[in-house]
């Protein structure tokens, strides 16, 4: 991995604790600004006074007012933004840690009574008629603010009484919210025992078993399965439980909102249709064959009658190469370069400011995201580095999450953050701009070919896997509602049958795979997200595509469509870059750049010697 591109050399750096990230830990202090969680609260508070005073006069409003009172929304906001984040982050690092837990548990309880009070506000605010709400966002002065109130007033049907609010709001705490830090504290305690280097076993993080699948090595990936399988079998029950338990809270909420299916409220939420997200899912269903043709031919090139399910993600890779921490953030920050000077600049104070969490350790969340706190401060970054090629490209990822958050600060905190659905597409452009970088530096075919089966894996994990998720958490929901608790098989079958439907016969589903739905925490934190991925991922494709048809011509336009964050609608947006969204056939043209994918890995393959005769 070092073609074209500089290693760090240094040798002051320490191979094996770079390999591992050692020290690349983030400074979150500096969100406290100086004093403690409870100083911001304390803050927070005393404008929630005021705020609570405005109580029966919203209708009469002039913009002014409006303009005063949604100013201390902010303010309100980036403090309680501000001690939040510190809690969850402090609480991502070490989840067994009891006085994380209390940290986060005490914000939640003081910050929930502080919404609590000021839920009259969205309340008269969506009681208001649509002549008054046009009249009053016409001042100048709100555009801050505008897109994020008539946002708020879409949920207007679903909307409760006060009281009634109050009590679901109140009660969140210890329900919902409590449910998702128990699968967290669950999840991130899950162990698994690894081969020795001596000989004997050694206990490690989910996270690292996780790896082991990319291993070149058939058997070693398939003991890292069974290892897998082990120790999720430790406290299946109860996150099953949690699973049920959510499932029926979400159809609950949905009941008495409202909501005509279990997915309305977050589709809602990202400004977009059922019915949009529904022809993206069928799309995406029609085109199953392409993952299906992948792990054919990736059998072929292992040398496999069959995948199995220990198999997909196997290194083809002539060498298992490891990358250190120091040659991996050249790798990422070289990719950004080539493609927009200023963007690499902010994303090398990341590097060098301390924005990034990267180790392994044990209590600490698994996978990765991006934190975009609040306006006034930056994002962070959370990775579990194991020095991987994948992790280049989560690195790759994530960094593009933060490039998005970091730009779209100077929209404000009502729109800073995007729609889920647009959410998806700086982090998955900053994967393919590196890949794209990385490939045109290689010129051994097995090289590229290890690259291009990286790049159609991650494909195909973004947007097939994801709703093949979504597939089973649209069964799983289905059935909760229809059958009420269900059982640890059905969850098993329900996961198993939705992977099946994905792979076709080109992979065998094995049974210890049956159980590996319960460590996924968006089923858990975020009911519906997943297909989020798979829209983002091909509306990225489709956004880079662009970029290679008209060069550094595009770059502006990029920008631009970071800088806004989410400031417009999803469709607004992707107008930015030349991207219908409101086109049901619009996912075709990303399904086929995919497709493409598989037959150029394919060509390479060949050229590589690497396919039968």
């Amino acid at each position: 991995m070092t073609d074209d591109v500089t290693a760090c050399a240094d040798p002051a750096i320490d191979e094996s604790a770079d390999l591992l990230a050692t020290g690349v830990d983030w400074d979150i202090e500096p969100l406290l600004d100086g004093g403690t969680i409870d100083d911001l609260v304390d803050r927070a508070e005393k404008l929630a006074i005021n705020l609570a005073a405005l109580r029966g006069q919203v209708s009469s409003f002039s913009g002014d007012e409006l303009r005063e009172c949604m100013r201390s929304f902010e303010a309100l906001s980036d403090l309680l933004g501000r001690a939040g984040n510190y809690a969850a982050l402090r609480f991502a690092v070490d989840t067994a840690d009891p006085k994380n837990g209390a940290r986060m548990a005490r914000y939640e309880e003081r910050s929930t009574a502080i919404w609590t009070q000021l839920l009259f506000f969205d309340l008269e605010w969506a009681a208001l008629d649509d002549g008054q709400v046009d009249t009053l966002l016409a001042n100048p002065s709100l555009e801050f603010a505008a897109h994020h109130l008539r946002a708020k007033r879409r949920y207007r049907d679903h909307l409760l009484s006060e009281p009634e609010e109050r009590i679901l709001t109140e009660k969140n705490v210890t329900g919902a919210s409590a449910w998702s830090r128990l699968f967290a504290e669950l999840s991130s305690a899950i162990t698994i025992e690894l081969p020795g280097s001596s000989g004997g076993a050694r206990t490690a993080p989910l996270e690292q078993g996780l790896a082991q699948l990319q291993h070149p090595d058939r058997s070693v990936r398939q003991g890292a399965a069974a290892a897998v399988t082990a120790g999720l079998a430790p406290g299946l029950r109860t996150r099953g439980f949690v699973l049920n338990t959510l499932l029926n809270d979400k159809a609950i909420d949905d009941r008495l909102r409202r909501y005509p299916t279990w997915i309305s409220s977050l589709n809602l939420g990202n400004e977009t249709t059922d019915e949009s997200v529904e022809a993206l899912v069928a799309a995406v269903k029609g085109r199953y064959d392409i993952p299906q043709r992948w792990y054919r031919l990736k059998a072929q090139i292992l040398g496999l009658d069959r995948l199995a399910d220990y198999d997909r993600m196997a290194s083809i890779a002539a060498t298992d190469t490891e990358i250190g921490w120091h040659e991996a953030r050249e790798i990422v920050l070289d990719a950004y370069q080539s493609f927009s000077p200023d963007l690499a600049s902010v994303a090398q104070r990341f590097f060098d400011e301390s924005w990034i969490d990267a180790p392994t350790r044990a209590g600490k969340r698994p996978g990765a995201f991006c934190a975009y706190t609040v306006p006034s401060h930056h994002p962070y970054l959370l990775l579990n580095w194991t020095g991987r090629t994948r992790d280049v490209l989560t690195l790759a990822h994530e960094l593009g999450h933060g490039l998005h958050a970091y730009l779209a600060r100077e929209q404000g905190i009502f729109h800073q953050v995007t729609p889920l659905t647009v959410a998806e597409t700086a982090s998955v452009f900053g994967e393919t701009v590196t890949n794209g970088r990385l490939l045109a530096a290689l010129d051994d075919p097995n090289d590229r070919l290890a690259l291009l089966a990286s790049v159609v894996e991650d494909s195909i994990a973004t947007v097939f896997r994801q709703v093949a998720m979504n597939r089973f958490e649209q069964a799983a929901h289905t059935a909760r509602r229809t059958e009420g608790e269900l059982s640890l098989d059905h969850i098993n079958t329900l996961w198993a049958e939705t992977q099946t439907e994905m792979l076709g016969d080109a992979v065998e589903v094995t049974e210890g795979y049956r159980t590996w739905w319960s460590y996924i925490p968006h089923f858990i934190n975020t009911p519906g997200y997943v297909y989020a991925y798979a829209y983002g991922q091909l509306l990225a494709l489709s956004v880079y595509r662009r970029y290679e048809e008209q060069g550094d011509a595009f770059v502006p336009r990029y920008l631009e469509l970071l800088r806004a964050g989410g400031s417009m609608a999803p469709a607004e947006l992707g107008r930015i870059v030349g991207c219908n969204l409101d086109d049901p056939e619009f996912w075709d043209g990303g399904l086929a750049i995919i497709d493409a994918k598989v037959t150029a890995a394919e060509q390479t393959a060949r050229a590589a010697g690497r396919l039968p005769a």
